[in-house]
């Protein structure tokens, strides 16, 4: 039985195809469009939490900061494009941005203070797309979009134990930006999350998981 290829469409028809009325959320990956799940009530409350508490935190520093709701981050020279359950954006360097206006997609990382996906069923999209895209693929980890930091926040530890390790537990994976490569810092329990875009944030890997 012959099956037939899933339609390979390119970001800017993406876009014109994008949004739909019926509620439904899609992604580009690599010229597919994907259909994504319902989020758990779990999952929404996590990123809530998250987006609220940075806020907060950006705010009080006085940063040209804000959340938006549906902008999509679009790595270069890929046709994909990802809407992250969490994005901090720098406003002032959006006028730098040449998909902002038209499409609200941004390419470039210095845009980008902070991206954060919160782990579902789709948890290889978080792990191996997305971190290939945000921060590079490996071995080396090259940088693809000069983001400078992306947090996998997997409250379910639902990510390969190469990924969070044996014993599988909940894990925040914070990914940094140094010297051109990343490294990633892991924290568990009651460790306290080291963000290098916001050094003073107080919070505990089991205060973001108990906010679901």
């Amino acid at each position: 039985m012959t099956q037939a290829l899933p339609k390979i469409v390119t970001f800017d028809e993406f876009i014109a195809l994008y949004p739909d009325s019926s509620g439904v959320r899609y992604e580009l990956h690599n010229g597919e469009i994907v259909q994504m799940a319902q989020p758990t009530g779990r999952h929404e409350r996590i990123k809530g939490f998250l987006a609220a508490e940075l806020t907060l935190e950006f705010r009080r520093l006085n940063l040209p900061y804000f959340i938006p709701n549906q902008v999509i981050v679009k790595p270069p020279e890929r046709e994909s494009g990802y809407f992250p359950d969490v994005l901090i954006l720098n406003d002032t360097a959006l006028v730098n941005e040449p998909l902002w206006e038209k499409s609200s997609a941004v390419t470039q990382g210095t845009s980008i203070p902070l991206v954060i996906e919160v782990v579902s069923t789709n948890w290889r999209d978080d792990y191996y797309l997305k971190l290939a895209d945000y921060v590079g693929r490996s071995p080396s980890r090259r940088v693809e979009m000069n983001i400078p930091e992306y947090w996998i926040v997997d409250y379910a530890a639902l990510g390969a134990r190469k990924f969070i390790g044996d014993p599988k537990q909940p894990t925040i994976s914070v990914y940094q930006l140094i010297d051109g490569e990343y490294q990633v810092s892991q924290f568990r329990g009651s460790d306290k999350i080291i963000s290098p875009a916001f050094p003073e944030f107080n919070l505990t890997a089991e205060q973001v998981f108990n906010a679901g």
